[in-house]
């Protein structure tokens, strides 16, 4: 089994999944992955833009091909691996992230500014981040899960509809009842979800299309 990669949101925090990682402690290895400055980790002054932590996520990940999980601003970085570099992302799970689109024409709200006059300390360089990846997600290669709160103002389903229509191999799920964060409210859910998609890539259970 590849190892399984999981990239937090703005929170950065290796924490925030663990609940779901611990449900799947029988699926092989994995590595939770933290941001530089925006949780418990100490800032890198290497690091002054979304490029600049991409970069240094790479040298930190399995040089192996991985299974991809990733939440909010993660969903950036993890489509922009998947694009750039297609032969280590085995499959993808984009959880409530733009994945690299303008959400605001999507009837998402740009939460930055709030988010850092919350957490003033948090670096200040991904507030003016102006990343955009739609003309590349065709590109994206892996079996792809989009997955959407029906509640979620940040990155509202349009959004994962959006992601649907441009990535080749993707598929998209609302999760009901949910806002940005049902990672967190809703591990076991999650966790079931993640398992179902990295297996039907494997050819073990039927892929749905």
């Amino acid at each position: 089994m590849h190892p399984l990669v999981f990239l937090p949101g703005a929170g950065g925090r290796a924490s925030f999944w663990q609940p779901v990682v611990d449900r799947l402690g029988d699926f092989g290895p994995t590595q939770l992955m933290a941001w530089p400055g925006f949780g418990d980790v100490p800032a890198d002054s290497t690091i002054e833009s979304l490029d600049g932590l991409y970069r240094w996520m790479l040298r930190r990940l399995p040089t192996t091909s991985i299974h991809l999980i990733a939440q909010s601003m993660g969903g950036v970085l993890a489509a922009r691996l998947a694009i750039e570099q297609p032969q280590r992302v085995a499959t993808l799970v984009l959880c409530a992230t733009s994945g690299g689109v303008d959400v605001r024409g999507l009837g998402g709200s740009d939460w930055r500014a709030g988010f850092r006059a919350q957490l003033p300390n948090v670096p200040d360089w991904f507030e003016r981040d102006l990343t955009d990846l739609t003309a590349r997600l065709g590109a994206i290669e892996a079996s792809t899960l989009i997955l959407t709160g029906d509640e979620d103002t940040i990155c509202p389903p349009a959004v994962g509809c959006f992601l649907r229509e441009r990535i080749p191999r993707s598929r998209h799920e609302i999760v009901r009842g949910s806002g940005h964060d049902f990672a967190l409210k809703r591990p076991e859910d999650l966790a079931e979800i993640i398992r179902s998609h990295v297996l039907a890539e494997l050819c073990l259970i039927p892929c749905p299309r």
